[in-house]
């Protein structure tokens, strides 16, 4: 018997050292995008453009962009380096707003992706008729972009996360042709 626990203790390790470690739990965490809270970085009112810096998580910041009534974000990385999402080229072409939060989706403490409402005015014919998308971003060291469109259903948000959850893997959406 104490042959077997000794043998079982000298294991321990080795197996432990094999055993893949558990991942991070994903969480969500919410900054505000509605321009309550952001500093103007410029506004354009003869031309209809304005740029407010919004806070974020983890030392990273929003660049809210406003331009024709088209609406888009810039992910301002710790580093200062920015990453236009050109949400008004692969998520929709039409007018469009933001909604008002960005939920960032977090691993141990540092974001991993974030997801932002798109509602998108594509009905030339009616142009109160709104499309409500959801844009999923991948945030990883070497790229910060679009990687999945949710069109809108009941199942949306959830999609959304998952899709997040999964972004770090995903290429990055290009403009349609």
């Amino acid at each position: 018997m104490k042959a077997t626990t000794a043998f079982l203790v000298g294991l321990l390790p080795a197996v432990l050292a094999a055993a893949p470690l558990a991942a991070a739990p994903v969480e969500s965490v919410y900054s505000d995008i509605s321009g309550t809270g952001c500093e103007q970085i410029k506004l354009d009112e003869d031309h209809g453009s304005s740029h407010l810096r919004c806070p974020g998580v983890a030392g990273y910041r929003l660049d809210l962009f406003d331009w024709d009534a088209r609406m888009s974000l810039a992910v301002l990385a710790p580093d200062g380096k920015s990453h236009p999402l050109d949400f008004w080229l692969v998520i929709t072409w039409g007018f469009s707003s933001l909604g008002d939060k960005a939920e960032w989706r977090l691993a141990g403490g540092q974001p991993i992706a974030l997801i932002v409402r798109v509602n998108a005015s594509e009905n030339a014919e009616d142009s109160s008729q709104i499309t409500s998308y959801l844009a999923v971003v991948k945030i990883t060291a070497e790229k910060i972009c679009v990687t999945a469109k949710i069109p809108p259903s009941a199942e949306a948000n959830q999609e959304a996360r998952a899709a997040a959850d999964a972004a770090a893997s995903k290429p990055c959406l290009a403009p349609p042709t």
